[in-house]
């Protein structure tokens, strides 16, 4: 009887052991509102992607790798052999007392060539996927943690109306606003436009810049699940 009970101790911590190994895919709550601000329902954020460990430096490194490859690298200045000019020996080179000048493109002369200015240069470089795609799951984990994301049901519009769009907003009290959303809405797209630091994107547009540059990130609820099949891997 002691032996039977000895085994059956260790089954019972064998089944306890195997049920903690099990990786169980736990889910965060948030809230749906409608435009008037008025509860609707709540959905289930992926935590694998809402809800991450976040690091300052991955974020630094994607948000200095999305403005780099924003740089158009166009600066450019004239060198010696590229300024219009006479090639006239500008006086004799003894006798005068001066200094011996040899040409009017010297960059030591006003009008002249510049001896070490820029030139046009492709700035942009790539990080790995993996390390863009855990910084877009890190830059919304911030977001949730923060209390920044909203949730809506919807943000319809007849007609291209940006009064309607301001009112709305301003109802909601969403400051500086990023609103996701998950197909062409070119209603709202052109609503909102001309509206100080309000963005509209698309799924496939989201970026770690953009998220992090606005203080309220705005999602429709369809585009949640457009998000959450661009970042599952």
């Amino acid at each position: 009887m002691e032996s039977a009970g000895f085994f059956g101790l260790i089954a019972e911590a064998r089944l306890l052991n195997a049920g903690c190994n099990v990786k169980r895919e736990t889910m965060a709550v948030v809230e749906v509102k409608n435009i008037q601000g008025e509860r609707v329902s709540e959905i289930d954020l992926a935590e694998e992607i809402f809800n991450v460990e976040v690091k300052k430096s991955v974020l630094n490194d994607v948000v200095r790798m999305q403005l780099a490859n924003r740089r158009r690298g166009t600066a450019k200045v004239k060198r010696r052999s590229e300024i219009r000019g006479s090639t006239r020996k500008l006086f004799r080179q003894k006798g005068t007392g001066r200094a011996r000048r040899g040409s009017i493109k010297s960059p030591l002369l006003r009008g002249g060539g510049v001896t070490f200015g820029p030139e046009p240069r492709d700035y942009s470089y790539k990080l790995p996927k993996k390390v863009r795609r855990l910084a877009l799951k890190m830059a919304l984990s911030a977001k949730y943690r923060d209390n920044e994301i909203i949730v809506l049901d919807g943000f319809a519009l007849n007609q291209v109306k940006t009064k309607a769009v301001a009112s709305t907003l301003r109802h909601l009290a969403l400051e500086k606003p990023l609103i996701v959303i998950h197909e062409k809405d070119e209603n709202l797209e052109l609503s909102s436009r001309n509206i100080p630091g309000v963005k509209i994107l698309r799924v496939e547009g989201l970026n770690v810049y953009d998220i992090l540059n606005h203080k309220t990130l705005v999602l429709l609820e369809p585009s949640i699940k457009g998000i959450e099949g661009r970042l599952a891997a």
